[in-house]
């Protein structure tokens, strides 16, 4: 009796905080929707900044954050893979398998912040790039690698054993067999783990703004060196310092409103390729 009294108030404590984080959350998102809004208009995504953030809108900070993101995905893609199949492949009776998933994890708990000093002093200071959009991808695909190796890692464990021994029953050696067979299974988790990953890379500020971004002054970016960026974090940032002023006040919150619908959808394309991949790992 005193077990069951004991279960049914842990039970009644976890859903009482799941409901005050989601009221929380819930809150939060209706602030931002209701102040944002008003000043979210075509204009305001297309038109360039102005009067230091009291005018104009936020066009090259979206180019910006996507030159960014985009970085990000092509430096990001072949590491995980790499270190994905050699988790799962590679390593997959070898003690050190252990020692990588450690590595992974370690990795994925280490401050923003700490990515962004490091950034600057290996990219900034000893090669000499200053503020550019190209260190600033890097550190943020660094910074998502563990999300994106270990959603690839998941998959490929979920690969049903039958796949791979019709594929040896075939004749094919261990390379042709990655690549028929273990990486097209695969590629959800790495699209699943890179969506997620970009989702949180969109929204860091602390990597970015000792790297590669600047608050006014930059459109396209011109080679790698001394090439910074706007982005949507930083500019909410630098802002949010004058949102005492009432037009400043109005583009913080239009500009934190894209920047969460760019989260959000990010999120949510990722969300049914991941219940998709645990069916399938349920089924095989």
């Amino acid at each position: 009796m005193k077990r069951k009294i004991i279960h049914h108030l842990i039970r009644t404590l976890s859903a009482a905080c799941a409901v005050l984080a989601c009221g929380v959350l819930g809150v939060i998102l209706w602030a931002i929707l209701v102040r944002g809004l008003p000043a979210v208009r075509w204009e305001f995504l297309v038109k360039q900044m102005e009067q230091v953030g009291a005018a104009g809108g936020i066009f090259y900070n979206l180019v910006g954050t996507g030159i960014l993101l985009l970085t990000t995905v092509v430096v990001t893609t072949p590491i995980a893979l790499a270190l994905g199949l050699v988790h799962g492949v590679y390593l997959r009776e070898s003690r050190h398998r252990g020692k990588l998933t450690t590595l992974l994890y370690l990795l994925n708990g280490v401050p923003s912040i700490l990515f962004g000093i490091v950034g600057m002093i290996v990219f900034v200071q000893w090669l000499g790039w200053g503020k550019s959009w190209l260190a600033g991808g890097i550190v943020l695909a660094i910074m998502i690698l563990p999300t994106v190796t270990v959603s690839l890692i998941e998959r490929i464990a979920s690969v049903p054993v039958r796949y791979l021994e019709a594929a040896a029953g075939l004749g094919l050696n261990q390379s042709k067999i990655i690549r028929s067979v273990v990486i097209p299974q695969s590629i959800g988790g790495l699209v699943t783990g890179m969506l997620l990953g970009l989702a949180r890379a969109a929204g860091e500020t602390a990597p970015i703004m000792f790297t590669a971004t600047i608050f006014a002054g930059a459109t396209m970016p011109q080679g790698i060196k001394e090439s910074p960026v706007l982005s949507l974090p930083y500019h909410i940032f630098i802002l949010a310092q004058d949102s005492y002023d009432p037009a400043v006040a109005g583009k913080v919150w239009g500009t934190a409103l894209v920047l969460l619908a760019l989260v959000f959808l990010l999120s949510l394309i990722a969300l049914p390729a991941r219940l998709k991949i645990h069916e399938e790992a349920h089924h095989g």
